[in-house]
């Protein structure tokens, strides 16, 4: 089997940048807690890309982005409405749940994405006070299905949610897919249309481990230090986690990370797509492919390397690419299919 493997860009492993950045952190002693330089130049860093009134949080991993980014905002009382494939509904194991003690609303979606019209009747507690309250519209940039919301959509969202007092997160464990999909940068997707709050993914860009918690509306910045340390997410060692992120976002590393991820997968589906037999289920926008594969088509790939079945009764699957995909590599998977007829 190929030592590579299209299960997810969760399984490559860290950018030659990123790794040199830890080895050049690990020379010294340096102060805990996120008092140390690298720290300190990682949050001047995420300020001049997202805006001077934005405080950024590093964390260990996307689950805490995200459950640091839900507690800031909601009460037990509160809901979070999102689309039936988010992160935080299937993914992970009920923590929003058991931590922020919310309720998700969540809305079926053929693509991943939800609508306003969706949304709408969802917005309001009509029997006060025995229905939750929705708070948060919270999407993912790109989608569990690898689609992206245009800059419109974003900024349509954020607006809907304001004028409803509600506040717009975004899920962006693969934000620098989204961005390099859109040909835009992050201040024009996520700063300007409005939103409040990010998980911005590192790991799954090249990073060893970490991720950041973007806090855009400065409404929300007073308690979500308390709520990091509370939820095991302030890191004593900090700078192993800034120092990868000032690895990644310099010199544009995320930039040719994330391009090459997205290339390898139209590669990928453009080569899927030359089999009748194979049916592309979701629009390639981003790192990952949905492919409907007969059975004998799947057992051919997967015994060149794993990758996840999605939706077994529609024989769908999940095949992913990553920053250090090869077109070599993407030709030698699917030549597994010239004996699958």
């Amino acid at each position: 089997m190929n030592n590579k493997s299209f299960a997810s860009d969760n399984w490559a492993p860290a950018c030659s940048e990123v790794m040199h950045a830890l080895n050049k952190a690990n020379n010294w002693h340096a102060g805990a807690y996120g008092d140390d330089k690298y720290t300190k130049q990682a949050e001047e860093l995420f300020k001049r890309i997202f805006g001077e009134h934005t405080k950024t949080y590093f964390v260990y991993n996307g689950t805490a982005a995200n459950i640091l980014s839900l507690s800031v905002i909601n009460d037990s009382f509160n809901a979070v409405i999102c689309s039936e494939h988010a992160h935080i509904n299937v993914d992970e194991c009920g923590a929003v749940e058991k931590i922020v003690g919310t309720k998700i609303i969540s809305l079926p979606s053929e693509n991943g994405k939800i609508t306003i019209d969706q949304i709408e009747p969802h917005i309001k507690a009509l029997r006060m006070p025995h229905q939750v309250v929705p708070k948060v519209i919270s999407i993912s940039q790109p989608t569990e299905l690898g689609t992206i919301y245009s800059i419109n959509e974003i900024k349509a969202l954020a607006e809907f949610a304001h004028n409803n007092d509600v506040f717009l997160h975004v899920d962006g464990a693969r934000i620098s897919n989204a961005v390099v999909a859109l040909n835009s940068d992050f201040k024009t997707l996520i700063t300007d249309t409005g939103v409040d709050i990010l998980s911005f993914g590192g790991t799954k860009n090249g990073m060893m481990f970490g991720e950041a918690v973007v806090v855009l509306n400065t409404h929300l910045q007073k308690k979500i230090e308390f709520y990091r340390k509370q939820f095991l997410q302030l890191a004593s060692k900090m700078r192993f986690i800034s120092a990868q992120f000032l690895a990644l976002m310099n010199d544009d590393v995320w930039k040719r990370n994330a391009e090459n991820s997205n290339k390898m997968a139209m590669l990928l589906a453009k080569g899927l797509s030359k089999y009748p037999e194979v049916k592309i289920s979701q629009v390639v926008e981003t790192n990952g492919v949905w492919a409907i594969l007969p059975d004998n088509f799947a057992d051919k790939l997967m015994k060149k390397s794993f990758f996840h079945p999605w939706d077994l009764e529609r024989k769908e699957y999940r095949i992913m690419t990553a920053f250090d995909t090869t077109k070599e590599e993407v030709d030698s998977f699917l030549s597994a299919l010239d004996t699958a007829k």
